[in-house]
Order: structure tokens, then C-alpha cells, then sequence
């Protein structure tokens, strides 16, 4: 069927179509709303760092912007590239968003790019938040699905 894909890792096989998209967001939104939530700011996260620095966005906004996302902003599922989390994937989404500049104060729509990991740990880390490098691929949009 055109309109599923499947992903395997060495524990389960899932498939991805708009039910698992928005039942995988509900439980996401489910653990933001009750604080098992994190973001990625470190060393090797500059370009997360860069749009909290560029931008007057906080951690509270940026949940609020997940808890917003729905399965038309789907764009990917990877398996983690680490191999401590080799069995974790990883869903990616993007969503177009007013954010205002920290300096000249001017509103610009950003094109944000987000990666959120759902761990066996029970807890959402998100760890991409940032400007999109390159345009995102919509897999329930643009006609396919």
C-alpha cells in the first residue's frame, strides 16, 4: 500500500500511516503536559541554541508549538544513529511559525524543523527545535497520502 511505510528495528515493526501519527502525538503531548520533557541545549545542539538566542521564544513556547503539531506536519521517522539507541526512533516534523526577532523586533515566519525522541524512559526529549537547513518533505501533504 502507497500509503503506509514501515520501519523495523530489532524489537518491533510499525507502520506509519495517520492513526500511528496522531496516537505517537497524543502520548507526546500527553508527557509534555505533565512535565517529562526536555530539550537538547548543548554543545552539539548549536543550531537549537541559535534560534532561542535570535528569537524571543522560551522552552514554554516551544511546547506550546509542539502541543500544536498534528499528522499533516509528519515529514519523517528515523532510527536513532547512536548505538546506545539504536531500538529508539526518532519522528520528525515542521511547522511554520511567527517568532519575533530578539533584535529590530520584527515578526518573521520561521519554518522550524523538530525532532522529538519518545524514550523507552518514559520521558520526550526534543532534539531538534531550530530554523530548517533545507525544506522538509511532508509525507501526509502535498497529494501523497
Amino acid at each position: 500500500m502507497k500509503n503506509k511505510k514501515y520501519y523495523h528495528n530489532s524489537r518491533k515493526r510499525i507502520i506509519v500511516d495517520k492513526t500511528h501519527i496522531e496516537d505517537y502525538l497524543a502520548e507526546v503531548r500527553q508527557k509534555i503536559k505533565i512535565g517529562l520533557c526536555r530539550f537538547a541545549l548543548n554543545k552539539n545542539r548549536q543550531n537549537n541554541i541559535d534560534l532561542f538566542t535570535n528569537y524571543i521564544i522560551d522552552k514554554n513556547k516551544a511546547k506550546e508549538i509542539i502541543l500544536t503539531l498534528n499528522f499533516d506536519d509528519f515529514s519523517n521517522v528515523s532510527q536513532n544513529k547512536h548505538i546506545e539507541y539504536k531500538d529508539e526512533l526518532l519522528y520528525i516534523f515542521g511547522k511554520n511559525v511567527l517568532l519575533e526577532e530578539r533584535i529590530g523586533k520584527k515578526l518573521v515566519l520561521i519554518s522550524l524543523y523538530i525532532k522529538i525522541n519518545n524514550t523507552k524512559e518514559n520521558t520526550v526529549i526534543i532534539i531538534s527545535f531550530h530554523e530548517q537547513k533545507y525544506k522538509l518533505k511532508y509525507y501526509f501533504k502535498e497529494g501523497k497520502k
